[in-house]
């Protein structure tokens, strides 16, 4: 398989983030969002060294009997552990030869969202003899939280608008970190089983750490799948569903998934920068005609929760 080429590109993380910056940073992203939907963010200011805390603690965690696992089992609204072969990516024939921790803004059975019972909302859970894994989580999601917001302003600056459009659409986001587990030995090496089977992300855009295994593939414009391999220090970013529909379509939603036939375990780290559940996605407010608008308006958490329910039979809700 050939190697994917993906663009670099350098959010600048210690710069002043004003017009310069914006005009620079933002028109790689443009360009890399309306040809790749993908793209390598270098200088983005999360260590190395927090990204090997990562990994280890990741491994501790599915290292640990099934009954500790367990016992922060996955809930309805999607926090917690999920087992190996849970997944159905919608459209796949086979579930997903992986498991996965998931963990989101941690809310309190009082907040008021909560109490209405709005979806993909509440406390996160944690196994209780394994506090360093909680801490180190609960350390990337805050500073990954920071990248996205970041690299959204760029994106802002990308598409004409306000610099701080994105961020009145996230002062509750559903951000979603989900640490990831691919095996060293899978029995199922056919042509129609994944770790990941191919899907495009739901969201606004997705950062990605992925460990030195590899596995990655991108489905080009030529309809082949191509290998994106890790890049020492960078993170994988790409588009997601909403942001390609709040685009208008410039930005491309590219379907991409994962194999690893290494025989090796695999740990990555994908987060979900998400908008606020009532948040509302719509091309108008990027300025485009009502005449040339491609996608209809829709809340972010519904189409969120809509294509989670149609890969998660358990979350589903009435």
């Amino acid at each position: 398989m050939s190697v994917y080429q993906l663009p670099i590109v350098s959010l600048e993380i210690d710069q002043i983030q004003d017009e310069v910056w914006g005009k620079s940073v933002g028109d790689a992203i443009f360009k890399a969002f309306t040809e790749d939907g993908f793209l390598y963010l270098v200088n983005h200011g999360i260590s190395e060294s927090l990204f090997s805390d990562l990994r280890r603690v990741s491994l501790d965690f599915f290292h640990q009997p099934e009954a500790v696992k367990q016992s922060v089992g996955t809930s309805r609204i999607h926090r917690g552990y999920h087992a190996l072969g849970g997944a159905l990516m919608e459209g796949a024939k086979k579930p997903d030869q992986k498991a996965f921790f998931q963990m989101g803004l941690d809310l309190p059975e009082s907040d008021p969202d909560v109490m209405a019972g709005q979806p993909l909302r509440g406390p996160n859970q944690w196994p209780v003899t394994l506090p360093e894994f909680q801490q180190v989580m609960e350390r990337y999601y805050a500073e990954i939280g920071k990248v996205g917001a970041t690299l959204l302003k760029a994106v802002a600056y990308s598409l004409g608008i306000a610099s701080d459009f994105f961020a009145s659409k996230y002062n509750k986001p559903l951000q979603r970190t989900q640490t990831i587990f691919y095996p060293a030995s899978i029995t199922d090496t056919s042509d129609d089983a994944f770790g990941v089977a191919p899907h495009s992300d739901y969201g606004c855009i997705t950062l990605l750490y992925q460990d030195h295994v590899g596995g990655l593939q991108v489905l080009n414009k030529k309809g082949e799948w191509i290998g994106a391999p890790p890049m020492p220090g960078a993170l994988v970013v790409n588009v997601g569903d909403l942001l390609e529909r709040w685009s208008n379509g410039r930005f491309v939603s590219t379907k991409h998934a994962v194999r690893n036939l290494s025989g090796q375990e695999r740990v990555s780290v994908a987060t979900f920068y998400d908008p606020s559940y009532n948040a509302l996605v719509s091309p108008l407010d990027l300025g485009i005609e009502e005449t040339e608008c491609q996608f209809e308006p829709i809340l972010a958490g519904d189409h969120i929760q809509g294509r989670i329910n149609r890969s998660f039979d358990y979350t589903k809700v009435a």
